[in-house]
């Protein structure tokens, strides 16, 4: 297994066949500029140690030079050695809300947005502990499996959005339970779920969800967005508002943050509740809750650890830089005197 660390310089690699455009374009003057001088017979008599090959030798040690020059600047790595890791931390699951409510702006830039930049907050405060996804509004879908890897829960994590659930609505209930499912039995550790959404709710049981929960021995922590006040939810084409949905009275729909609900579920699992729309609080919320718990360790996960190779091409650069350096343009003598091509019969 291998990875390019800076990709971006492999346009360098551009300059060799420019490199060897100038080079042709010099043998021609070259070579017509000789001619215009003397016979080529005439001009081996004036230089008789003059090679023509060593020229395009140096050039294809120069070429070399600036492919292993460019090649050590991308760094490859590869991964040759698997690394087993003991980590001591707690599960959470992230379940967010994407239903269409959460496109009202009564909190910039709007409620899906400010709940996303939220979780990527907390996730970069995050050292240990394992981590998965989950996206919901009428229903529920797993986004990421529980896992260490941060890079990849923010990858997944940005591509939530309104769209990608057909079914419209705010199932907690659903959310909760499809959360419950993604705590490892095994492990036994500390199991945490965090629940991002403006608390509105279609279901209508999502305190027994909660409470289903808390007999798992989950804790919930509610992060509220959006404002009591509310405000209504833009129709947008191509980022530009056209009108505000609205109900079947053709009234403009206004969606308020509904924050008893949410607190009611925290409150069924020993959990809290938390304002999610000051981010600095959110995070001094959450990093007390988390060195409150107990850390367990859990299994060892296998990762390949990729290490760097660019060492490699710097040298290999070095070594034909001194070899075009230490080649001169005249015939090697000791290779004169091999009489491979029987030159020197005559």
């Amino acid at each position: 297994m291998y990875q390019i660390d800076v990709f971006e310089y492999i346009y360098l690699l551009a300059v060799l066949p420019l490199l060897w455009i100038i080079y042709a374009l010099f043998l021609r003057w070259k070579n017509k500029t000789q001619i215009n001088f003397a016979r080529p017979e005439l001009l081996e008599l004036l230089s008789p140690n003059r090679s023509n090959f060593k020229p395009t030798l140096k050039i294809i040690f120069l070429s070399l030079v600036l492919l292993f020059l460019i090649l050590g600047l991308m760094n490859p790595k590869i991964g040759t050695q698997l690394e087993t890791v003991k980590r001591e931390g707690v599960d959470i699951v992230f379940a967010i809300d994407v239903s269409k409510s959460m496109l009202a702006e009564d909190i910039a830039p709007n409620r899906i947005e400010k709940s996303k930049r939220l979780v990527s907050a907390i996730l970069n405060q995050l050292a240990s502990d394992r981590v998965g996804i989950i996206a919901y509004a009428a229903q529920a879908v797993p986004q990421l499996p529980i896992t260490t890897d941060y890079g990849a829960a923010k990858m997944f994590l940005q591509a939530l959005n309104t769209d990608m659930l057909s079914s419209q609505g705010t199932a907690l209930d659903s959310a909760i339970d499809l959360s419950g499912t993604f705590f490892d039995d095994e492990d036994q550790t500390n199991r945490v779920i965090f629940l991002i959404s403006d608390g509105e709710d279609h279901s209508e049981d999502a305190t027994n969800a909660a409470s289903r929960a808390a007999d798992l021995g989950i804790k919930i922590f509610t992060f509220g967005v959006g404002t009591e006040k509310g405000a209504p939810i833009p129709l947008k084409r191509n980022g530009v508002i056209e009108s505000y949905k609205k109900d079947f009275d053709g009234e403009v729909v206004i969606t308020r943050r509904n924050q008893k609900v949410l607190e009611d579920i925290a409150n069924s699992t020993d959990g809290a509740y938390q304002d999610g729309n000051d981010t600095s609080l959110v995070l001094e919320f959450v990093s007390e809750q988390l060195k409150a718990m107990d850390k367990k360790e859990f299994e060892a996960k296998k990762f390949v650890s990729y290490k760097d190779r660019f060492q490699a091409f710097l040298f290999g650069a070095l070594f034909f830089l001194l070899i075009d350096l230490l080649l001169f343009e005249t015939k090697t003598k000791w290779i004169q005197k091999m009489n491979l091509f029987n030159e020197n019969e005559n």
